[in-house]
């Protein structure tokens, strides 16, 4: 196994064609899906069909330097979710989103945080990134609490997408955090 990034407890690896069904798993939770499909399972053959083929062709995209990787316990080696730190399809490469979704299991456990600060470090210090940004919705309060202990600023308010109006909360809209690489470096100091 190719190890991506560890963090004191985690260690991150690409994924492969095998892990769909830890996919599956983790989407299957409604408590996990509430801010992304309203608590709706992800179709099973969606997760087979076109999430990993495009998770590996991300890889191949972007040098197998930035994506979406499996997130394990160091201690045991128990599948915990996802990070990712990715630009847009199409977008600059020096602009990555920075993304999570956690096993209810884990949460609590500082493990978003943990993984995200080793995520921003290589990101600014080892790939040329130079700005992050993350996504949620503004009732997520989790989420933006990770994206505020990282030193992610607020910068924009966004109505919701058309395909998550039914989400509850979806009335408040989403939130945009940003951290340049200038900021970053400023809060290391």
């Amino acid at each position: 196994m190719t190890t991506y990034l560890e963090s004191e407890r985690l260690t991150l690896r690409p994924f492969t064609a095998a892990d769909a069904d830890l996919l599956i798993e983790l989407d299957s939770d409604p408590a996990v899906m509430r801010y992304l499909s309203g608590g709706a399972p992800t179709p099973p053959e969606e997760i087979r069909d076109l999430a990993i083929p495009s998770i590996l062709a991300g890889y191949e995209r972007w040098d197998h330097d930035l994506g979406l990787f499996a997130a394990h316990e160091k201690d045991g080696g128990a599948f915990v979710g996802w990070f990712c730190l990715r630009p847009l399809r199409g977008g600059p490469r020096e602009e990555a989103e920075l993304g999570y979704r956690l096993r209810q299991a884990v949460w609590g456990r500082g493990y978003a945080t943990e993984v995200s600060q080793a995520l921003l470090t290589k990101g600014f210090t080892v790939l040329g990134i130079r700005m992050v940004w993350a996504e949620t919705m503004t009732v997520n309060r989790s989420s933006r609490n990770v994206m505020e202990k990282l030193g992610m600023t607020l910068v924009e308010n966004t109505p919701t997408p058309d395909d998550m109006t039914a989400v509850e909360g979806s009335e408040h809209g989403d939130v945009r955090y940003e951290i340049t690489k200038e900021q970053w470096e400023r809060r290391q100091a």
